[in-house]
């Protein structure tokens, strides 16, 4: 369903790949111009925006590391610059700050984790308020940010500090959806479980067939299904949904 205000643009954090090159592209053909934003691997971003032209939607690929506030200030002033507003944002980019348990943990780790997982969304957060809140003159907005069953499930052995990091998204979720309603602004969750991307293709087989074992429908999503989702939250069709989060997990 195409937005009612195609010149405001919807920016995806970590949209050059897997899920979301993947949101990027299916709200191209929902309507919107979108900008995706990558850290590394440019050809991949800028695959995803031959894709988004093709479907007829204008596009722009910004390259920034999303765990630096002036990165992340430079991306919003090129959204200002190029786009007649922001019609929302998805806060899709990660960090799992690679596999340890707590004992072995570094804090190099916990930072990583920490300042891509909730500083950088809670960044964003705050600039595309700043841009779409009624009250300071913008036509309101929606923000979806991608978390994961391991917030549930606490990832004991392995990614503990991910987990938290993504438990940590999803209350800032709930508190900015109530604090931002009043100014047009829903905020909602995609909660992910086991999706069909090379971060789980580089989990080597025996814990996958772990993760796996846990999920009742018996297969990993893929990348569209999350996507839909995304797009769904983003529409016309969940307008009186806020403070929601999603499970896109299989029954996870």
């Amino acid at each position: 369903m195409p937005v009612e205000t195609a010149s405001n643009a919807l920016l995806v954090t970590g949209g050059g790949r897997g899920i979301g090159s993947r949101i990027a592209v299916l709200a191209a053909e929902a309507g919107y111009p979108v900008v995706v934003v990558y850290r590394s691997r440019r050809d991949e971003a800028e695959q995803t925006l031959a894709q988004i032209k093709e479907r007829g939607a204008n596009g722009l690929v910004i390259q920034a590391d999303m765990s630096i506030e002036e990165d992340i200030l430079r991306v919003f002033d090129a959204v200002d610059a190029r786009f007649d507003g922001l019609a929302g944002v998805v806060n899709n980019a990660a960090s799992n700050g690679g596999r340890a348990r707590v004992m072995d943990l570094k804090r190099e780790q916990l930072a990583l984790t920490f300042e891509t997982n909730v500083y950088a969304p809670f960044l964003c957060c705050r600039e595309a308020a700043l841009r779409m809140s009624t009250k300071r003159g913008g036509s309101g907005g929606t923000i979806v940010n991608i978390s994961s069953g391991a917030s549930r499930i606490g990832s004991p052995g392995v990614w503990v500090h991910y987990a938290s990091s993504k438990a940590a998204l999803e209350a800032m979720s709930l508190g900015l959806s109530k604090e931002l309603a009043a100014d047009g602004i829903r905020v909602n969750v995609v909660r992910c479980g086991v999706i069909d991307t090379e971060v789980h293709a580089g989990h080597g087989e025996d814990r996958l067939q772990q993760l796996m074992s846990q999920v009742p429908m018996a297969r990993m999503g893929t990348p569209d299904e999350v996507a839909s989702a995304v797009v769904f939250l983003l529409s016309a069709q969940a307008s009186y949904i806020t403070g929601a989060v999603l499970d896109v997990a299989g029954g996870l």
